[in-house]
This record gives structure tokens, sequence and C-alpha cells, in this order.
């Protein structure tokens, strides 16, 4: 039975006008968009309308909770390794640029005792998704069943998937923010990262919240609110959250992009990599053992003993990848070299972010298929020295095409110095019990 009681355009201008939608307006709108009965123009203007007028707190709430409802929830509490329940515990960026963490930090809370359901999301606007550079491995896949990730998380300690059928709302939501310039408002950040981890069945969530020009929202205080109101929703919901607040003025690490980002990875858990991705890695692995219950592990071990490594390879393996050859790179490239000798000064984390998108590593359309190799190696990171005519970034697409208006986002966002830049710690705060 048609219900009439609401219609797409009486709730577009309801928030257009800056005014509060009803929760059964959200509940209307959230399963109308799910099954078809509200278009993708209609949700995108009201999307723009959200991004310009924001929601309140109990919007927030109700919008996150509709998506939840849209579609399953996973439930591992039956689970047991050892005779014991799991100890489910999860992490989630809010996005960033070389923000690779997810891919060692997984086998580094395996390797502790931890069961990791991850339900990770792909590329969204000039952030990378964390499936886009997994499937940048031959043969790996995320489309898993339910039997397969209960059987992982059992046997392995974790899995990750794509959502598929939990929170089907946000989903599509998700795909129509990143083609239509409304990625960057918090109510819309907040309530489609918590309905997807509210309903993968993980029982603590560690959130690490993106501060700085590389972040989804502009400043230090935004970031702080999307953080609070995540861990509030999180705990509304049962589970215990907690959240980092981590600078994003910068890349991560030397590498952006997606195979790229996984070579990097690799060389994290053979115990090198760069000094940031590792501290990150680790910190967020305490909050996340500590979160779980799980104590007296050291996660900075597993790293040096290799059984971070080992868990990494076996979870690949399980989920079809193939590490035993090169992983894939541009077969074009461009470099950036030095105009003088001096220091390296700071690197703009969002003119990055763009570079590399243009080099074909993101979407520019829904369901674009990104290029695995494309990419972005930085030589020089702040406060290292550099030598006039050196390599200070190098470029990789398979689209020569793509390399003008890839290097005209570089101009002016990169500088050589006399001295090294003032640089904010790694980890500004932590907000939650």
């Amino acid at each position: 039975m048609t219900d009439f009681t609401f219609d797409a355009p009486t709730v577009i201008r309801t928030k257009r006008d800056g005014g509060v939608l009803s929760d059964g307006a959200i509940d209307w709108v959230i399963d109308g968009y799910t099954h078809g009965r509200v278009a993708d123009e209609q949700m995108s203007a009201l999307l723009m309308a959200i991004f310009l007028r924001g929601m309140t707190g109990a919007e927030i709430a109700r919008w996150t909770a509709a998506m939840v409802a849209s579609g399953e929830r996973l439930d591992f509490t039956d689970l047991r390794r050892d005779g014991k329940p799991l100890a489910l515990v999860d992490k989630h960026s809010t996005g960033g640029v070389g923000d690779k963490i997810t891919i060692p930090l997984v086998p580094v809370v395996m390797a502790c005792g931890g069961a990791v359901p991850q339900a990770a999301g792909r590329g969204l606007g000039h952030t990378g998704g964390t499936l886009d550079k997994l499937e940048s491995i031959p043969g790996f896949t995320a489309e898993i069943s339910k039997a397969q990730i209960r059987q992982q998380l059992c046997d392995l300690g974790a899995a990750i998937f794509a959502a598929g059928e939990l929170a089907p709302a946000d989903r599509k939501i998700y795909a129509l923010r990143d083609v239509t310039g409304t990625t960057e408002s918090l109510p819309l950040i907040a309530s489609s990262v918590m309905s997807k981890k509210i309903a993968e069945g993980t029982r603590a969530l560690v959130l690490d919240s993106k501060v700085g020009s590389g972040a989804f929202l502009a400043t230090e205080a935004e970031s702080r609110e999307l953080a609070r109101t995540m861990v509030g929703l999180g705990t509304e919901a049962g589970l215990v959250t907690r959240a980092l607040l981590t600078d994003m003025e910068i890349p991560l690490g030397r590498t952006v992009g997606n195979a790229i980002e996984v070579e990097e990875s690799l060389e994290v858990l053979a115990g090198g990599g760069p000094a940031d991705v590792v501290e990150l890695t680790l910190a967020l692995a305490s909050e996340m053992l500590d979160a779980a219950g799980l104590d007296g592990l050291d996660p900075a071990e597993t790293l040096r003993d290799g059984s971070a490594m080992d868990r990494f390879r076996a979870l690949v393996a399980a989920q079809g990848g193939d590490l035993s050859g090169p992983l894939p790179i541009g077969a074009y490239s461009e470099t950036i070299c030095a105009p003088r000798d001096g220091t390296m000064g700071l690197i703009d984390a969002m003119a990055v972010g763009l570079t590399v998108w243009r080099l074909g590593a993101g979407r520019s359309i829904q369901g674009e298929q990104v290029q695995s190799g494309a990419g972005m190696r930085i030589h020089r990171r702040p406060g290292e020295p550099v030598a006039a005519g050196e390599a200070v970034f190098t470029l990789y697409t398979d689209t020569p095409a793509r390399f003008e208006a890839a290097m005209a986002e570089m101009d002016g966002a990169w500088s050589v110095g006399d001295s090294a830049p003032e640089l904010r710690p790694l980890i500004i705060d932590r907000i939650g019990p």
C-alpha cells in the first residue's frame, strides 16, 4: 500500500528552508530511496540541503537508525575461539590521504587475539578506500558470504568485506555523495560510518577522526564535533566506542594511491615503513585491544616477530588474493623535481589527494572502475633535505592524458625552504572512555 503521508519534494523543501525532519519523514525517505521510490536526483537535492543546513543531534541519530534498519544486522555473539567469546573490535577512519592504516592494523590486532569484522568502503571524493586498495591485490575479493565471514573470524581473526546487505541505504547514499559534492558533511559522515559499524556486529569500535587539509571537515573544532557525535551514536547502540583525533595536514606515509599503498603497508608489516604509519598503526591497535578487553600484549612485537605479516598473508589468501607476484603500477610516470637545495616544506594533503584522484585512483561517476596502479610516491617528506633537480614526487597512471590536470593540482601545494616546517603531533587528542 502506498504511503501518501510524505513526499520527496516536501521533505527536500523542509530541510532546504532550515527545518527539522520528523522521525517519520526520515524513516520514509531512507526506506523510499533504498527501494527506488525516491529518485537519485531527489536524494541528491536532499543531501545538498543537509550539507548546507545541517542536522540536529536527534535527526542524525534517527537517520543513522533508519539506515541500520534498511538492511540486516550481523550477530557474532555465538562465535567462540578456544571456548571463549570472540573479542570483537573494529576501527574506522573518517578518510585521509595516504591513509592505508587498516591494512597493517587489522593483522596486528589479529595477532594479538582480537577478532575484526571489518565492513570496509571504497574511495570517497579525494580519499582512498580500503576495498579499492585491497582489490589491487590480484584475485582479492571483498564480496564474501556471511558464512565465510563467520568462519574467518573464528579461524583467522578477521574478515574485510564489502558492506553488502548491511545498511544498503548507506551504500546507495555513499555512492551518490561521492559524485555530488556532498561528502564533507558532518551529519552525513557520522551517520554513514556508524550505520555500517552498528550493523556489522562488532562489540567495540575505535574511530580515527582526521584533522587538517586532507580531512573531510575543514577545522579541528568540526573534526572534534564529528568524533563526539560518532562516539555518542556508538555508545547509544551499545558499542564500546572511543576516538583519536589525528593529523591530516600532510599525507600519511610516502605513498598515495591503491596498490602503491598496499606495497607500503607490506613494508610496515615487515618491520619497516614510514615512522608515522607505524606510530598510528600501533596507537590505534593499543586502543582497539583495550576497548576489546585484551591486555598484556605488545602490538609492536607482532611487527618485529612477523606474526602480523603471517596473519595478513593468511587473510589475503582466504579472500582469494595472491601476494606472490608484483603489485600493479601505472604504465606511465612523471616526476616533479626540486627547484633548489633546501629543506622540504609542508605538503598539502588535499592537493595530493586530488592529484591522485585525477590520475585515476578515484571515481568521478558512480560505479567507475578505479586504476589499481594510479598513485604518487613522495620521495621527500616535510623536514627532509632536498637537492636541486632531484625527484620529490613521482606520479603514476595508465592514462597519460591525465598528467596535465593532475600536475596542476600540485602547483603551490609544496615548497622547499631554508628550515624545517613546524609539524603538529600525529595524535592530537583522544575522545571517549
